[in-house]
């Protein structure tokens, strides 16, 4: 089914004026020496730079791998393309199976933390994201590829900004509670009421079982006016911090 959504898109793209191309030239839209070469290395440019904004976050895929995902994508659809150019009849299974492969290794990326948060999900998506962005490159899609490029830079550079602030002015929220004793944990219910707020699940972390202390995911929601309209939640948690009896607290992503 794919392979055959990508040969109706070839036939698409035949008739799709890019500018860019038109600007490079003739030879850019076909598949010669100079025109893989352009290719290649637009295609680690632009991983690269993707791949460092992943690697300047401290995250589990970084540079190299997004550049290799990219270039794999990138040389898998202009294969595709100089088959169905020679014989003038095939369908684009090298892309297809290179999309499956890339949704394989973005899955394998994401992980599960001791304190039961998902890790890797962005970078995850972002691989995914980067190897479609590789076949617009293979595929000579030029003007795609810069508005794909913007798009998921802004997506993975200026967004998680604005995501903050719209989590941190959220109803709702999860905390990672360490309580020094399990007799404490009453008392920070009472406290949650207390303060206008409502505890809508408490998970055991049997993570640390053995730690001595009373780890919980805890889910809670703001239900105080007040709280809604001047507090974060940096500034609660900040609060329940300086409880006697909390250990750590901190929010969950």
């Amino acid at each position: 089914m794919l392979s055959v959504i990508l040969c109706e898109a070839e036939t698409i793209t035949k008739a799709v004026v890019d500018p860019l191309a038109d600007l490079l030239g003739t030879w850019s839209k076909e598949i010669n020496v100079w025109s893989a070469l352009l290719r290649v290395l637009l295609s680690v440019a632009l991983s690269a730079i993707i791949g460092c904004e992943r690697s300047s976050k401290r995250h589990a895929a970084g540079f190299r791998t997004f550049i290799l995902v990219s270039l794999s994508a990138t040389v898998a659809m202009m294969l595709d393309v100089y088959m169905v150019e020679l014989t003038g009849k095939g369908m684009y299974l090298i892309s297809a199976a290179s999309v499956i492969a890339i949704a394989i290794l973005s899955a394998n990326s994401i992980l599960f933390s001791s304190r039961s948060q998902i890790k890797g999900l962005t970078t995850s998506v972002g691989l995914w994201a980067c190897g479609l962005l590789g076949l617009a490159v293979g595929a000579g899609l030029y003007t795609v590829t810069a508005i794909v490029f913007v798009a998921l830079i802004c997506c993975l550079s200026l967004f998680p900004s604005i995501e903050k602030y719209l989590k941190n002015r959220s109803n709702h929220f999860e905390v990672h509670l360490e309580l020094k004793n399990i007799k404490y944990l009453q008392d920070f219910v009472t406290t949650i009421r207390k303060l206008g707020m409502r505890i809508d699940d408490i998970e055991c972390n049997q993570a640390y079982a053995n730690s001595g202390l009373s780890v919980y995911s805890v889910s809670i929601t703001v239900g105080s006016e007040e709280l809604k309209k001047y507090k974060t939640h940096e500034e609660i948690i900040k609060a329940l911090s300086t409880l006697e009896y909390v250990y750590h607290i901190e929010e969950m992503n």
